[in-house]
């Protein structure tokens, strides 16, 4: 059995724990250690592949994507579109997106966004304590990763939780909007929204001028799903003029963050380095190394991409 990894990061950790798992197996780096048939190689571990590499790889049994998210591969037009491409579903990824998520909801809940400027300004004042059984959270995607953050928070109180996908959802305690015709209601009642949507055709820019000014004002976003969901033209303007009151981003398009960027050098914008939910590797290659141990006892790959919706 031959693994190939195609990717910049640093293969150590991954070669380690696949080599403990599966021992048999031949672990291998893109470029210098792939065989000279490349019809040899079982599956490829990577991230961000150079498009058009994939395809050079006549005999694989699956592709694993070393991320969440699958957009940029998907973005390859001659990606093979008879090999599984698995996405990469592990508990330290989930854990720190929910992290992630229930920081910024809990800041913005807390008014700490309105705090911090205050401080800067030497103001002494305190506002009425927010309900938290009452704030409208909405989930904008409430995919595994949604529903995880979404579960926390509901520990912690807040009960007024609602989420929006292409098909509705039955999760217990989330209130369920699906398709275009739900989503004007959706924002209507949503004063702090998370955006974790992959990114596809009909996603993409889903936060603009239109979507915006259906939330209400005062309303706080959150991004840590992709940068291509949000017109950075048109959040600015809201966060401008206090149709949103703040936002705390992730993700950008392109990535690094230009350092022109006015999110910079705006008060009440949060940036972070799209850090929400990294792939810790020796976690990470566990769970890869388990799917090729049950694909090759002759069980089906799952959590895999379905090409026809992009995600």
């Amino acid at each position: 059995m031959k693994i190939l990894y195609i990717s910049k990061y640093d293969p150590t950790p991954w070669q380690r724990k696949i080599e403990k798992i599966l021992p048999e197996a031949d672990f291998l780096l893109w470029p210098d250690e792939a065989p000279d048939n490349l019809g040899e190689i079982d599956y490829v571990l990577t991230w961000k592949p150079e498009p058009g590499v994939l395809a050079l790889f006549p005999n694989l049994k699956a592709i694993f994507n070393m991320g969440a998210g699958v957009d940029a591969l998907l973005q390859d037009k001659s990606l093979p579109q008879n090999v599984p491409i698995v996405r990469l579903v592990d508990p330290l990824l989930t854990s720190g997106m929910v992290e992630y998520v229930v920081h910024w909801v809990l800041h913005f809940h807390r008014q700490f966004h309105i705090y911090g400027a205050m401080q800067k300004k030497r103001e002494w004042k305190e506002f009425p304590p927010p309900f938290t059984a009452k704030r409208a959270i909405g989930f904008l995607g409430i995919g595994e990763l949604g529903y995880a953050s979404a579960q926390a928070l509901q520990n912690l109180g807040f009960k007024n939780i609602a989420g929006w996908s292409r098909n509705k959802k039955q999760l217990p305690g989330i209130e369920s909007f699906s398709g275009l015709g739900e989503l004007e209601t959706f924002l209507n009642r949503t004063e702090i929204l998370i955006t974790l949507l992959p990114l596809t055709n009909e996603t993409e820019k889903i936060i603009n001028a239109k979507t915006i000014s259906l939330l209400p004002t005062g309303a706080c976003i959150i991004n840590p799903g992709r940068g291509g969901l949000v017109n950075d033209d048109d959040l600015i303007a809201a966060l401008k003029g206090g149709k949103i009151a703040s936002a705390a981003l992730d993700v950008f398009s392109p990535e690094p963050l230009d350092e022109q960027s006015p999110y910079w050098e705006m008060e009440n914008v949060f940036v972070t380095p799209h850090i929400a939910s990294l792939t810790v590797a020796g976690s990470a290659a566990s769970v890869t190394a388990e799917m090729i141990k049950k694909i090759e006892a002759g069980g089906e790959p799952e959590n895999t991409v379905d090409l026809s919706s992009g995600y």
